[in-house]
């Protein structure tokens, strides 16, 4: 599929999809506390969606021979990267973090958004991976300026997080979006600065660094869908849809 360049009439529309994402993200980071089941979180998230007369991108996805995706909202638990699937027995405790990941259609568009929440009290070093992958982001968007290069996101990405000793999942990246949630190109989260496609206004990207406290390797659990650090140590997810523009990066899924 060739790469589509929005219109500022596209790009209004995905902004309207990122304020429901806003909202769905909002709601169930409040709700992200001790003795929460990640089922619930899910729950919060699909009355929001109907709600506001949205679709799901996730309920139902299942490119590649992988099984229906059997929810509206992932919710990756420690070790787990992204693509966790809740359930009624995933049940939060103090001290975890969890990466949540919501993505929907309003009138024809995407938007796609992820943080990674506290719960309760956490480690120090579980803070600052939380930091350092928002702030890894923060660094890529930065790069999002017309004339720029594609892989000077992904270096923006991998020099804040091997800098601070975290790893970069490289088999997992970001994408383009607009009428579908995965359009061209693909974002990787490392890279050369200086190489790659050409930005140009229009083009919109889902950015989305995964930094690993240990090795960058990942596994597929047996579900078909959670993936997670083979090492077992913390990861954490942060991602936005970025328009590209003539002044610079357009944050469509910020606050």
């Amino acid at each position: 599929m060739a790469i589509q360049l929005k219109s500022m009439a596209e790009i209004a529309k995905m902004r309207a999809a990122g304020r429901i994402v806003i909202q769905v993200l909002d709601a169930v980071e409040a709700a992200c506390v001790p003795g929460t089941t990640t089922q619930a979180l899910n729950d919060i998230a699909q009355r929001i969606l109907q709600r506001e007369g949205a679709t799901s991108a996730f309920l139902g996805y299942g490119p590649g021979g992988a099984p229906p995706y059997p929810a509206v909202l992932c919710t990756s638990v420690n070790e787990e990267v992204v693509h966790g699937i809740p359930r009624k027995t995933k049940v939060l405790r103090e001290g975890d973090i969890i990466g949540v990941d919501f993505a929907c259609y309003k009138d024809g568009y995407c938007a796609d958004a992820a943080r990674t929440v506290p719960v309760g009290q956490v480690s120090a070093e579980a803070q600052r991976l939380i930091e350092a992958t928002r702030e890894s982001l923060e660094q890529a968007i930065a790069q999002c300026q017309p004339g720029n290069r594609l892989q000077d996101v992904g270096w923006a990405v991998q020099e804040y997080a091997e800098k601070r000793g975290y790893s970069v999942v490289r088999r997992l990246g970001g994408h383009g979006i607009g009428q579908r949630m995965h359009e061209e190109p693909h974002v990787s989260n490392f890279g050369v600065a200086g190489r790659g496609l050409r930005l140009r206004p229009g083009l919109v990207l889902a950015i989305e660094p995964m930094l690993n406290m240990g090795a960058d390797e990942v596994e597929v659990l047996s579900d078909g869908w959670t993936i997670a650090t083979t090492d077992g140590k913390l990861s954490a997810h942060f991602e936005h849809t970025v328009a590209i523009t003539e002044t610079g990066p357009d944050v469509l899924t910020r606050r």
